[in-house]
């Protein structure tokens, strides 16, 4: 062989890695998806319930004097589609104490609070004549809460939604009470409201909510209640009562497009449920549906919304499963899972976000009474 085909031959053997070299280095200079992050808070003591930014205790909690004055600012959560008050802070408490959890360049700040203060402060949402139990909705000057309690669906219900606005007050002048104007809505013929809160929405500017209900002991369904015109509040939308019972909201939230409020609820009698997407407008529709997620005992809040996007259209966030799995879900054309991500044991008694964009944390309240911080792949420290 001549020196000069000696000199080709490992040229020729050394040009598929040349070749090869530059997607390598596209490769290496891509970065990788940040994984799921879950670590545990070492809280003292067995927490029992949880309130996200969007509530009264957390509301209450900010402004009681109970923090540091030097509270969190950059947190927050994705808000829900309606006028409720907001605290970039989430509230746990139980037997033995409770805390203030803020969210600080990435990190969970927690505040020890006692359990007696926190739950003096949870007192108000359940208001006089209210169902045992419940929660209300405060949008602005208005709320909402069940009353009437009745078993007339051969389970505990309620068959109103009394709602409660604050009344404008001539300025000047002595003091002088605020007057309030009080409507009960019934639920309907042969209907009543499940035990569950009623959530804030805005129809066209304004305030509604939506509640669901039973028709009977085994079929659900929604109710909107609003105000038309200059009226009193009646029921302005319902979905079509369906098999299964109970239909839980899990949040409210403009899933699709900013200024479209959709409803997402969980229908599941034991374990886990369909996840479905309704319409908040007359008339209420069905968009989509899928099967395996979780809605939560009780009055516990078991979903939270992130847009970690920052775009104005939230994920939803909720159990999957046993509960043991945390599920990250687009609600956009469509429930399409974006991720699932293990927990240490089954998520019980709350789901709440803080923060914005890639810098969210998610907070779960777990079966043993600890609670798990969730950074969804991607965020950034």
């Amino acid at each position: 062989m001549s020196d000069r085909r000696r000199r080709l031959v490992p040229s020729l053997l050394l040009m598929p890695s040349l070749l090869l070299m530059p997607s390598l280095l596209l490769m290496l200079a891509r970065p990788l998806a940040a994984e799921p992050a879950v670590t545990l808070l070492d809280l003292p003591f067995r927490a029992t319930a949880m309130r996200g930014p969007q509530s009264e205790v957390a509301v209450a909690v900010a402004t009681s004097g109970l923090l540091p004055p030097a509270r969190p600012a950059a947190s927050g959560s994705a808000p829900e589609t309606g006028a409720e008050e907001s605290a970039p802070i989430v509230v746990v408490w139980g037997e033995g104490g409770g805390a203030a959890l803020g969210l600080v360049d990435g990190a969970i700040r927690t505040t020890l609070l006692g359990a007696e203060a926190i739950e003096g402060l949870s007192a108000a949402e359940t208001p006089r004549g209210a169902l045992p139990g419940s929660r209300r909705a405060v949008s602005g000057a208005v709320s909402a809460y069940l009353t009437g309690s009745t078993r007339a669906m051969g389970a505990p219900a309620a068959a109103g939604l009394t709602v409660r606005e604050r009344q404008p007050v001539a300025m000047g002048g002595d003091p002088k009470p605020v007057p309030i104007s009080t409507t009960t809505v019934p639920a309907g013929a042969d209907a009543a409201f499940a035990p569950f809160r009623p959530r804030a929405l805005r129809l066209s500017g304004r305030p509604a909510f939506v509640a669901a209900t039973l028709h009977g002991a085994d079929r659900a369904g929604l109710a909107l209640v609003a105000r038309t015109g200059a009226g009193d509040w009646s029921v302005v939308a319902r979905s079509a009562p369906q098999d299964g019972a109970p239909l839980k909201v899990a949040a409210v939230a403009d899933f699709s497009e900013p200024g479209v409020a959709q409803v997402a609820a969980v229908r599941s009698r034991s374990g886990a449920g369909i996840l479905q997407v309704w319409s908040a407008a007359e008339p209420m529709t069905l968009s989509g549906e899928a099967p395996g997620y979780l809605g939560g005992a009780g009055d516990a809040d078991l979903a939270a919304t992130l847009d970690p996007e920052g775009a104005g259209v939230p994920d939803l966030a909720l159990p999957a499963g046993d509960g043991a799995v945390l599920a990250i879900v687009s609600l956009k054309g469509g429930i399409r899972e974006r991720d699932r991500i293990a927990l240490p044991t089954a998520a019980s008694f709350g789901v709440a976000s803080l923060g914005q964009g890639r810098r969210a944390r998610l907070l779960v309240g777990l079966a043993d009474g600890r609670v798990a911080v969730v950074a969804p792949g991607g965020a950034q420290p």
